[in-house]
């Protein structure tokens, strides 16, 4: 059973993959031709079913799974089957442009090994290293095509507070509702505490650290939640090689509320940080 189901979805990922630069627009429709183009004549049904079922589809469908999740699945589906080909690499290269991090494809590959095999993870390791030998930190607009959630306009009222750039959308600007803040790599903001309220931060894409005056950073990926207490010293942040973002809100429970903006997070702390 479990052979099949690997060749299943090694017959799913084997066709070319979709074209990087059409890929990057998270939420346009995705166009393949290669099925047609290259198999057009001699297997017209398994073209038709490559472009217009596998990529067309099943690609398309972004709401239910992502396309940087999506690229992950597939490269992790070959990488079992030891299909480290051309289309591999090609696959790979999507993944990049879909915002899939060096970090994040090690940290996959190395994971997936202990399940798929150990001369199987060095074949992918070998690729991947070529693709993201250029580990340039994304752009803004290549971020944006990476995560669902804006990265809105320059915070110029605070810039003041922070090192590097950041960004706000708020998310229900009218209702006071949660805000969404974009870091781009090594932007952080200053040490600094909340009078009065809670504040609450949902990491939900890129990697970014947050730390508490006297304790130790901690690591924040899609999916952290951080509650940090009213009165307690701490900032954030993203990570030096990644940009950074989370959606936050407060929840207020004393009337002269306020945020009290203190000295920066000293560089030499924050390099040290991997």
């Amino acid at each position: 059973m479990k052979k099949m189901i690997l060749g299943a979805m090694a017959l799913l990922c084997l066709a070319s993959p979709i074209n990087a630069q059409n890929s990057m627009k998270t939420k346009d429709p995705i166009k393949q031709t290669a099925g047609r183009n290259n198999l057009g004549e001699f297997a017209p049904e398994f073209a038709r079913l490559n472009d217009d079922i596998l990529f067309g589809e099943v690609w398309n469908r972004q709401d239910e799974l992502s396309l940087h999740d999506r690229s992950l699945v597939t490269i992790i589906s070959l990488m079992s089957q030891g299909l480290t080909d051309l289309s591999f690499r090609h696959h790979l290269e999507n993944a990049k442009a879909h915002g899939v991090s060096r970090q994040e494809i090690s940290e996959v590959i190395t994971h997936a090994a202990f399940y798929a095999g150990w001369p199987k993870a060095w074949a992918a390791f070998r690729i991947a290293k070529e693709v993201w030998t250029d580990d340039a930190p994304l752009t803004k607009d290549e971020f944006q095509m990476s995560t669902p959630y804006p990265v809105g306009e320059p915070n110029t009222a605070n810039a003041r507070y922070f090192e590097g750039n950041s960004y706000l959308a708020p998310m229900d600007a009218k209702g006071g509702g949660p805000i969404n803040v974009t870091f781009e790599p090594a932007c952080r903001n200053n040490w600094h505490v909340h009078h009065g309220f809670v504040q609450v931060l949902i990491c939900v894409a890129g990697r970014g650290w947050y730390q508490e005056w006297g304790k130790p950073a901690v690591e924040m990926r899609p999916g952290t939640v951080i509650t940090i207490p009213k009165g307690v010293k701490h900032w954030h942040g993203a990570a030096r090689d990644s940009w950074f973002q989370h959606l936050t809100y407060h929840t207020k429970d004393e009337t002269k509320s306020h945020t009290e903006w203190l000295e920066p997070v000293a560089a030499d702390d924050y390099e040290k940080l991997p």
